[in-house]
């Protein structure tokens, strides 16, 4: 592996990666940067902050770069990523993103700043509602985590992007960066205008060599107490080490999390029914070891930057081998050791089979001694069933709910003035 001044970057930004402490290129930026710095206008699926901050070093004028991304911590993190590096060049970003003031984002995308990062939604809406900006000098579009930006599904950004597109030059470097090849990126890359470049590292498609990937069979019922004993096991032989637990629900991250507390191991959690201001409270309080245990739904699988987390528990066994792939991948990080340890229940075994096959690795099974499970088992199951009392006392479901009709509200498929649209939403999530 060479050095960045060997791709091709610039003094001035290789500076500004070693005084970050950033002195070697990863294997993404090895292999994509010189391609994206050459400038031919073709479709990369690749990393991008730097070749782009270099390109905007010789021409710097207006909105010159748009990265969209699916969710509003991927886009801070991003946001910073540019504020950070772009410093010597006064770089102006703008984070465009929802909950926050649609006035106040609209002055600062009339002040065209250089790069604009933002979530497809929030974007479309001040396309939609207001031309005091302008967008047809870009250089750069990136989607980064592409193949949530491009697949249907429950959260579907297909017109947003449309809306978005409409106004974008034709002539532009489109860049696309996601860890995994799904089946809508493929046909994006069989159909490109222009031939496009790709390279694929397999250590994000699969999983890394340095991830001890094990699981434990556990009945449902002893699901909880197994945790515990994990976690107890863990913070007695490596008190320093911080561990991610994910599930599959906002309100199961909120019972274990109140659990946890309950048997004083420092916890904290991160799931999307949460206000932003907090999430970013409590990742940065993760980050800054403050709490070594974060309990966190699926909205912490991807993209976010933890450096040093030694384990990772899937408290759920993810339904598709994508999303096994992204929350191991939390540990093991640049070159570090880490483990995964997943639970599994008698209803998971045809699940871990797709993992396997798909990462092309057997999953091992991780000693455990039963019978100090079974010690704790009873107080774990009466913790919980405490905490879900407690949980039941509060209007966490009705906030849920709240949420659920404005999303559907955005979407627009959801009549605000239909009673009887909202006395059947009330029945459905009864």
């Amino acid at each position: 592996m060479g050095d960045f001044s060997s791709l091709g970057l610039s003094d001035w930004l290789v500076k500004q990666c070693k005084q970050l402490g950033i002195n070697k290129p990863t294997p993404v930026q090895e292999n994509c940067m010189p391609a994206i710095l050459q400038g031919c206008l073709e479709d990369f699926l690749s990393a991008f902050v730097l070749p782009v901050l270099q390109k905007l070093s010789e021409d710097p004028y207006g909105i010159f770069c748009l990265v969209l991304t699916p969710t509003r911590s991927l886009a801070y993190q991003i946001a910073e990523q540019f504020r950070v590096l772009g410093k010597p060049l006064g770089l102006k970003e703008c984070i465009i993103v929802g909950g926050m003031d649609m006035v106040t984002q609209a002055l600062e995308l009339s002040n065209q700043p250089h790069v604009v990062v933002a979530t497809p939604g929030r974007l479309a809406d001040h396309i939609r509602s207001s031309n005091t900006f302008s967008m047809k000098r870009i250089q750069f579009l990136i989607l980064d985590e592409a193949d949530r930006l491009l697949e249907q599904g429950c959260t579907d950004f297909t017109k947003d992007l449309e809306v978005i597109l409409e106004i974008l030059p034709a002539k532009r470097q489109t860049m696309l960066f996601s860890a995994t090849l799904t089946d809508t990126l493929q046909e994006l890359k069989s159909i490109a205008m222009n031939e496009p470049f790709f390279w694929e590292s397999k250590s994000e498609t699969r999983t890394v060599e340095e991830l001890d990937q094990r699981y434990i069979l556990t009945p449902e019922k002893v699901k909880d107490a197994y945790l515990v004993h994990l976690i107890q096991t863990f913070t007695d032989e490596h008190d320093d080490w911080s561990i991610i637990i994910f599930t599959n629900t906002c309100k199961s991250c909120q019972i274990l999390t109140m659990m946890l507390r309950e048997f004083n191991f420092p916890t904290i959690s991160l799931h999307s029914m949460m206000k932003q201001k907090q999430r970013f409270a409590n990742l940065a309080k993760f980050k800054a070891s403050v709490y070594k245990i974060l309990i966190a739904t699926d909205v912490a699988a991807r993209g976010l930057d933890i450096p040093t987390v030694q384990v990772v528990i899937n408290h759920n066994t993810p339904g598709l081998p994508k999303i096994y792939i992204h929350r191991v991948g939390r540990t093991a990080r640049a070159g570090r050791n880490g483990v995964s340890i997943t639970l599994v229940t008698q209803y998971d075994i045809h699940l871990i089979h797709s993992i396997e096959e798909q990462i092309q690795t057997k999953l091992k099974e991780y000693p455990v001694e039963e019978k100090e499970v079974l010690k704790i088992l009873t107080q774990v199951n009466v913790t919980r069933r405490e905490c879900e009392i407690k949980l039941e006392s509060t209007d966490f479901d009705e906030k849920k709910e709240i949420n659920k009709r404005k999303q559907l509200i955005l979407e627009g498929k959801f009549d605000i003035n239909s009673k009887t649209r909202l006395e059947s939403m009330k029945g459905l999530h009864a």
